[in-house]
């Protein structure tokens, strides 16, 4: 079915929408063993590549790991309470971002044939990377509970470590990992506060 994103961009989400997406989602320790099919982790990525980015640089790189032999190499690189959790998932998500971003952007920035140019200098490059990478993960975890999948996030692992064993060729450096499944209510942790409004946010 097509849909005209100028009719539709102004209506809300059902609270059913919203709460399987934030209110209600968590942060998932345990797994069941339900396999995760390979073209439900490529509409993954085709929902998570639309998210904005500047001058659409889309930077991130997204290596699935879901071999019981890749995951034996992830595993001794996870920090000791990351550990069991990362082999028990059925896949676990390498999310870098490319330094070198800045080749792809004739395809990926038409309109502006010198935007490769704008990023000559690498530690500007980084910057960007970065920043846009993590926009994309935010963006990865969004889509994925979309489509009923949870997710556990983590950054206790050894990024030179995880550099080395997956992307030791070219100028990708890992962000962050995420667990991907079906998740199960074991070592769940209560919910945790949040700052309210008045806390966190201003209006000017």
């Amino acid at each position: 079915m097509a849909f005209d994103s100028t009719t539709i961009r102004d209506q809300p989400l059902s609270e059913t929408s919203l709460a399987q997406l934030f209110t209600a989602a968590r942060t998932r320790n345990a797994w069941s063993d339900r396999p995760v099919p390979e073209a439900l982790l490529r509409k993954l990525y085709d929902l998570t590549k639309f998210g904005p980015t500047a001058v659409n640089n889309t930077p991130a790189r997204f290596l699935f790991l879901t071999s019981p032999e890749a995951k034996a190499r992830l595993s001794p690189l996870m920090s000791e309470g990351n550990r069991e959790k990362t082999l028990q998932a059925p896949v676990n998500v390498i999310i870098g971002h490319d330094i070198d971003f800045h080749d792809h952007l004739p395809t990926l920035f038409p309109h502006a044939p010198g935007a490769r140019d704008w990023f000559a200098d690498e530690a500007g490059r980084k910057e960007s990377a970065f920043r846009n990478g993590s926009l994309q993960g935010g963006y990865f975890l969004l889509a994925a509970r979309a489509l009923g999948l949870d997710v556990g996030p983590m950054s206790g692992f050894d990024p030179a470590g995880v550099k080395a064993e997956f992307f030791p060729d070219g100028n990708i450096e890992p962000n962050f990992i995420v667990n991907l499944g079906y998740g199960t209510d074991e070592n769940l942790f209560p919910r945790s506060p949040r700052l309210s409004f008045e806390e966190a946010a201003a209006i000017l």
